[in-house]
């Protein structure tokens, strides 16, 4: 038989972790490596945290699923938690980021249609954007290594450049419902959004009766310096989905709304089997007790800050390879002049772990728990090793 017992859609690397500790993960035969990864900005809390390893532990012996035909105690309190802690009014719970924002495409069009409004179904994207991988994600977004060989795409989305307000704005017709966009891009490249791009989508939705949207899976729950990354331009979303950081770890995603925007997500319209079981309620909610507070969120901001600074630092004396920094809080992207794939993968053979993405950038996503001494211990790592990377001949 050729084919791998694990169907084989990922390149995967040597890296076999087993083990995590902190900031660190360890292989199978003891490799310890320096996580700046953190399972792609999912293990905001590192490795085996204390306080999220209880939680889980507690209820697992608890209770740990029955099912949306019943009453949910758990999971009303941390909706609840949610809804005081941000924009939102009401909240559906997942078990991933992209079945969150198709929890968020459902309830745009469904709030059209039931003001009577049926032919408003489409949704403005952007290019370069990453939704996930279902085929009404791919269909939102241009990028061929997402579409390529699953045609017929889905209809009802409309892509235009991104960051770019005049081009939103005349794509603007009869029948779109709203916006949808990554206020971060990250799996395209560490691209935040403009101020100017972000307040002016805000006010075209309230001009026009239509929804904003927003995909902060990857650059929520702490990850740009505040709970959500939306409240840096001052603005607040209609509807939102976020997953990754907000399970720690534990599967978890959740689609926002307000009550306006949830107007037609009633009995029968939406569902999940596990969505908001006990188990990935309690690991929610030991999250938020860590970095749902100012404290923590000042110390993002301010490790954001230094790691930034050290590695605009080091930049000069490899410019060769490296260009800029770029992100917010700690999801920061540093643009190579050559294949950022091919740096990440032989930074991996120095121990070290961070996530390649589009235009070149290595995204540098590390647990948001960390202290000085992690920030100087990446640096000299990725000096070092920038120091004797050989640029491969076809990139040089």
């Amino acid at each position: 038989m050729a084919i791998t017992p694990l169907m084989p859609v990922y390149p995967r690397s040597p890296v076999r972790p087993v083990r995590g500790e902190g900031v660190y993960l360890y292989g199978e035969q003891g490799e310890k490596y320096l996580d700046f990864a953190a399972g792609i900005a999912v293990n905001i809390l590192g490795h085996g945290h204390p306080h999220l390893t209880q939680a889980i532990q507690s209820q697992a012996a608890k209770l740990i699923h029955v099912s949306n035909l019943y009453g949910s105690p758990q999971g009303e309190a941390l909706a609840q938690r949610l809804c005081d802690l941000t924009f939102a009014d009401t909240v559906f719970f997942t078990n991933s980021g992209v079945e969150a924002v198709e929890c968020a495409i459902k309830t745009a069009r469904r709030y059209h249609f039931a003001k009577g409004n049926p032919d408003k179904h489409d949704l403005i994207t952007f290019s370069n954007a990453f939704h996930g991988r279902t085929m009404a994600t791919i269909s939102a977004t241009d990028q061929p290594k997402m579409i390529d060989g699953f045609a017929p795409l889905l209809p009802g989305f409309k892509v235009v450049p991104f960051d770019d307000l005049d081009a939103a704005l005349a794509a603007i017709d009869e029948h779109t419902a709203g916006f949808l966009l990554e206020p971060v891009q990250g799996e395209g490249g560490i691209r935040p959004a403009s101020q100017a791009f972000m307040t002016g989508l805000r006010a075209a939705c309230d001009e026009h009766d239509l929804l904003l949207v927003l995909d902060e899976v990857q650059c929520g729950v702490a990850r740009s310096g505040t709970l959500y990354a939306h409240e840096q331009y001052g603005i607040t979303p209609d509807i939102m989905a976020s997953a990754k950081g907000i399970g720690g770890g534990f599967p978890l995603g959740a689609c926002f709304a307000t009550e306006k925007a949830a107007a037609g997500m009633v009995i029968g319209t939406h569902g999940s089997t596990y969505g908001g079981n006990p188990l990935a309620m309690a690991a929610g909610q030991a999250v938020l007790d860590v970095v749902a507070n100012e404290e923590f969120l000042g110390n993002v901001r301010q490790m954001g800050e230094r790691l930034r600074a050290g590695l605009e630092q080091m930049i000069p004396n490899h410019d060769h390879l490296f260009d800029s920094v770029r992100g917010m809080g700690l999801m920061l992207g540093v643009k190579l002049k050559s294949d950022s794939r091919a740096f990440v993968n032989y930074l991996r053979t120095r121990g070290l772990l961070t996530v390649a993405a589009g235009d070149n950038v290595m995204r540098v996503l590390p647990p948001l728990n960390i202290d000085e001494s992690h920030i100087r211990e990446f640096i000299e790592t990725l000096s070092a090793a920038a120091a004797d990377y050989e640029v491969p001949a076809a990139a040089a």
